[in-house]
């Protein structure tokens, strides 16, 4: 899982802070040649308001948003105050969304906004306000780790 932490107030604004929350998941997206950037703005777009409370309300220093594209799964965060200040920021698109062709930007819902984020939600299909699915572990999928047959050669051969 990726994370990646943008600086919010006293650097940017709650709008400006989701511009370029709204820009790193449109670049990220963009990556996949069957996935359309402009349709990641539209999204975007339309979360913009619920957005904006989260950023402004610090909701999302601790609850992120998660975009799933293909092997992407990223939480993005923001941070306030003096740590926004000394913050290094990675703005770079999430490696990994080559392949994918899908994709979903999961809001946090927490009380008491729950029924606003639905409603975001709601307003364009790729959004959603469900929990993110839990990112895949490719290593346990694949089998053991170490190819003990290759060490065991290898070690036999010296």
């Amino acid at each position: 899982m990726r994370t990646r932490e943008v600086a919010a107030s006293p650097v940017r604004s709650a709008s400006a802070t989701w511009t370029v929350i709204a820009d790193l998941v449109a670049d990220t997206v963009a990556q996949s040649s069957s996935l359309s950037r402009d349709e990641a703005v539209q999204a975007m777009s339309a979360a913009e308001a619920m957005g904006r409370m989260l950023i402004a309300g610090g909701h999302l220093h601790k609850h992120p948003i998660t975009l799933v594209a293909g092997r992407v799964h990223c939480q993005i965060t923001t941070v306030s105050g003096t740590a926004a200040i000394a913050l290094e920021e990675n703005l770079n698109p999430v490696p990994g969304a080559t392949g994918a062709d899908d994709f979903t930007i999961h809001l946090p819902s927490l009380a008491p906004l729950q029924e606003q984020v639905k409603a975001a939600a709601n307003g364009h299909a790729r959004l959603s306000d469900a929990a993110p699915p839990a990112p895949e572990t490719k290593a346990a999928a694949s089998g053991p780790l170490i190819d003990r047959e290759a060490l065991r050669r290898a070690v036999t051969q010296r």
